[in-house]
């Protein structure tokens, strides 16, 4: 006798834990764009300031990526939360930032390895390789602040 497989419900519990993956992002970069503008109103440096502002940006098109794949899948909006408080002092800020990045670069990549669908693996493969420039930046200037 052969062990019956249910594909409908091995289908379903991949696409439902996508979607509860896709969800966390999209509330991990609703948290960061909220930091980073935060962030960059603590930078001693314009330029410090107009690199995170722009990584902020990148952030940005992260969240309407993730939300348009969301909506996809779903068909309805996602409840976007703050998962992630931020740090009121530069120094812990960009360590905070630079942890995060670095977290969020494992987490996109699983992401992009699990999905069987090309398009998402495309945008979460192309994210964590933002978090992961993202993170460099971050440690530069965490660097240059601890001197």
């Amino acid at each position: 006798m052969y062990p019956f497989t249910n594909y409908h419900d091995a289908l379903y519990r991949q696409s439902n834990t996508l979607i509860q993956d896709i969800e966390k992002a999209i509330n991990g970069e609703y948290s960061a764009i909220d930091c980073y503008a935060r962030l960059a109103n603590l930078a001693p440096h314009k330029k410090e300031r107009e690199r995170i502002l722009e990584i902020r940006q990148d952030e940005i098109k992260h969240y309407q990526q993730f939300v348009q794949i969301y909506r996809g899948l779903t068909g309805m909006p996602p409840q976007p939360k703050m998962i992630e408080g931020c740090p009121g002092v530069y120094l812990q800020g960009l360590e905070f930032a630079l942890e995060d990045e670095q977290k969020t670069v494992d987490f996109y990549l699983e992401i992009a390895d699990t999905s069987n669908d090309p398009f998402i693996k495309e945008v979460f493969k192309r994210a964590a390789a933002d978090e992961q420039n993202h993170a460099v930046w971050f440690l530069y200037y965490f660097a240059k602040a601890k001197k």
